[in-house]
C-alpha cells in the first residue's frame, strides 16, 4: 500500500562543503513512485522540520513508514520528536551503514530528478533556495501526474540469463487511483489538477525556471565576483 517513504538529502554545495548551502530534501514513496521534493538552506532543525511540513502538507496520502539513511539530519531528538506529534503512527527504519541499495529508490530519483536539473552547482541563498522550490512544484506536477514508471514484478534465471519482469507503466497518478487509498477530497482535487495542466506547457515552464535559476545563480557569481575586485583579493 502507498505510504512507505525513502527519503534523502541532495547536497548542492558544489566543489566546497562548507558553510550553510542549500539541500534538497527528497521522499519516494516505493508502492506508487509518487515523489516529493523540497529546496532547504541548511540542515538545523527548523530548516528540516519545516521541510518536512511542506511536504506533509502536499501529500495527498498519509505517510506510514519513513527510510531514510545514517544521516544525523533526520535521526536526532527534534525530527523524532516532530514526527511523534504531527505524523502520528509512522514508522522509522533506516538503511544499513554503507549500503546505498538499501535506498534505492530515493537514490535513483537523485539522480534522475534533482541532478539532471540542477547539477552540481554550489546554491547556498534564500532567492536561489526559493527559485529551486518553485521548480520543484512545477516537477511535482509533471512526473506525479504525467510520466509514467515501470515497476518489476518478478525475476528469473534462465539458461544462466537473469530475466526481470515488469508490470504495465503507469503513471503515479494512475497507481494511486489504482490503490484506493485517496480521499473523495483528494482525488478531486487530483483530478482537477489533471484536467486543467496542459504537459507540454508545463514542460515548458520547467525548462523557463530552469533559466531563471542559472541566472540567479550567474547574477550572484558575478556580484560576489565584484565584491572581491573591490576588496583587492582578486583582479578585476
Amino acid at each position: 500500500m502507498p505510504g512507505s517513504f525513502e527519503t534523502d538529502l541532495v547536497h548542492h554545495c558544489g566543489a566546497l562543503a562548507a558553510g550553510e548551502y542549500i539541500h534538497t530534501l527528497q521522499m519516494v514513496d516505493i508502492a506508487t513512485g509518487w515523489s516529493e521534493r523540497v529546496a532547504v538552506l541548511g540542515r538545523s532543525q527548523e530548516a528540516m522540520v519545516n521541510g518536512f511540513r511542506r511536504v506533509q502538507e502536499r501529500l495527498p496520502f498519509p505517510s506510514t513508514h519513513l527510510h531514510p539513511d545514517n544521516g544525523s539530519e533526520f535521526f536526532n531528538d527534534h525530527l523524532i520528536r516532530y514526527f511523534g506529534k504531527e505524523i502520528t503512527g509512522m514508522r522509522l527504519s533506516r538503511s544499513r551503514p554503507y549500503r546505498k541499495n538499501d535506498n534505492r529508490f530515493v537514490e535513483q530519483k537523485n539522480s534522475t530528478l534533482v541532478r539532471a536539473y540542477v547539477g552540481y552547482e554550489r546554491l547556498d541563498n534564500g532567492a536561489q533556495c526559493a527559485t529551486l522550490n518553485a521548480l520543484y512544484d512545477q516537477l511535482w506536477l509533471y512526473y506525479n501526474l504525467f510520466q509514467p514508471v515501470l515497476h518489476m514484478v518478478g525475476k528469473e534465471v534462465v539458461n544462466g540469463k537473469l530475466h526481470r519482469k515488469w508490470d504495465k507503466a503507469k503513471t503515479p497518478y494512475q497507481r494511486l487511483l489504482s490503490s484506493g487509498i485517496l480521499s473523495a477530497k483528494q482525488k478531486a482535487r487530483l483530478d482537477v489538477l489533471y484536467t486543467r495542466t496542459n504537459p507540454r506547457q508545463l514542460r515548458k515552464a520547467i525548462y523557463d525556471a530552469l533559466e531563471r535559476l542559472r541566472a540567479c545563480h550567474q547574477m550572484l557569481n558575478t556580484t560576489d565576483r565584484k565584491e572581491m575586485a573591490l576588496s583587492g583579493n582578486i583582479s578585476k
